[in-house]
C-alpha cells in the first residue's frame, strides 16, 4: 500500500516522463550574418585595388622621413595645440558671458557663437589673411603702427582663424558641462560668501571637467585635421609640404598616402591619451560603493 507523497512522487514522474522535450533552436541573424560578408568583400576590393593600383610603395618609405615632410609634421602638431589653446581659452570665457546675469555679456557671447559656428572655417581662414585689405596698419594711434601685410603671416593667421573658429565650438562645450553641475554646488559655494569667480575655480569647474573633457578630446583629434585648410594660405604644415613636393615630381598618390599614415600615427596617441584623460576625471562616477 502507497502512502500520499509517494503515489504524488510518482504520478509527477508519469507526467514528467509523458512531456516532450524541447529542443534548443540557436536563431540565425540572417541580417547581420549578409552585412558582415558584404564589409569583408568591400574591404577585400579595397585592398586589392591598393595592391595593384598603380602605386609606387618604394616612394611611401622613401618620402615617410623626408625632412620637407616632418617639418610639415611638426607645424601641424604646433598649430594644433596653438589653436586648441586659444579656442579653450575662448571658449571658457564666452561660457561664463554666456551664462551672466548681465544681458550685454550675454549677447555678446551669443553673437559670437553665431557668427563664427556660421561661417565657414576655410573662409575665416582667407578673411584673417587678407585682412590688410580692410585694415592696412595696425597699432596705437600717435604711438606705433604697423603694417598688417607684414604683421599678418600664414601662421598668424592660422592660429587666429582655427583658434577662434574653435573657441566657438568650445564654448558650447563647457557650458554644457557647467549646466551639467547641480544648482546647490552653485548656492553652497554662495552661501559660505565665495566669490563667484571662485567657486567657478575651485568647485564648478572641477566637477563639469568630466563632461567637458571628452567632447573637447574629439575636437583636439579634429583639430589636427583641421589644420589642413591651413595649406589654402600658404601655412607650411604638413599636407601644403606633401602637395609641393608631387607638384614637383608627380607622385600625388605615394605623397598623400604618406600624409594620411602621419595623420593616423598622430591622432592615435591623442586618442590613447584623451582616454587616460578621461578615466582620470571619470574617477568615482557611477561606481557603487563597496560599504554595505
Amino acid at each position: 500500500m502507497l502512502t500520499a507523497a509517494e503515489q504524488a512522487e510518482r504520478s509527477g514522474k508519469v507526467v514528467a516522463a509523458e512531456q516532450p522535450t524541447l529542443e534548443r533552436v540557436r536563431r540565425k541573424y540572417w541580417g547581420r550574418y549578409v552585412a558582415s560578408a558584404a564589409i569583408v568583400v568591400v574591404i577585400g576590393y579595397i585592398v586589392v585595388a591598393f595592391a595593384r593600383g598603380q602605386i609606387e610603395w618604394q616612394y611611401v618609405g622613401r618620402f615617410l622621413t623626408a625632412r620637407s615632410i616632418l617639418i610639415g609634421l611638426g607645424n601641424t602638431i604646433v598649430m594644433t595645440i596653438l589653436a586648441m589653446a586659444v579656442g579653450i581659452a575662448l571658449g571658457v570665457v564666452t561660457a561664463v558671458m554666456r551664462l551672466s546675469s548681465n544681458p550685454v555679456l550675454s549677447t555678446i557671447s551669443q553673437g559670437y557663437v553665431w557668427l563664427f559656428r556660421g561661417t565657414p572655417v576655410i573662409l575665416q581662414l582667407l578673411l584673417w589673411f587678407n585682412l590688410a585689405l580692410v585694415f592696412p596698419s595696425i597699432g596705437i594711434p600717435g604711438v606705433f603702427a604697423l603694417r598688417t601685410v607684414d604683421v599678418m603671416t600664414p601662421f598668424l593667421a592660422a592660429i587666429l582663424g582655427l583658434g577662434i573658429n574653435q573657441g566657438a565650438y568650445t564654448s558650447e562645450v563647457v557650458r554644457a558641462g557647467l549646466l551639467s553641475v547641480d544648482t546647490g554646488q552653485y548656492e553652497a559655494a554662495k552661501a559660505i560668501g565665495m566669490p563667484r569667480l571662485q567657486a567657478l575655480r575651485r568647485i564648478i569647474l572641477p566637477q563639469a571637467m568630466r563632461v567637458i573633457v571628452p567632447p573637447i578630446g574629439n575636437e583636439l583629434v579634429g583639430m589636427v585635421k583641421l589644420t589642413s585648410l591651413a595649406s589654402v594660405i600658404q601655412y607650411a604644415e604638413m599636407l601644403h609640404n606633401a602637395q609641393n613636393i608631387y607638384y614637383a615630381n608627380g607622385r600625388v598618390i605615394e605623397l598623400l598616402i604618406v600624409a594620411a599614415i602621419w595623420y593616423l600615427a598622430v591622432v592615435t596617441v591623442l586618442s590613447f591619451l584623451q582616454t587616460r584623460v578621461e578615466r582620470r576625471f571619470a574617477r568615482g562616477a557611477g561606481r557603487p560603493s563597496s560599504r554595505h
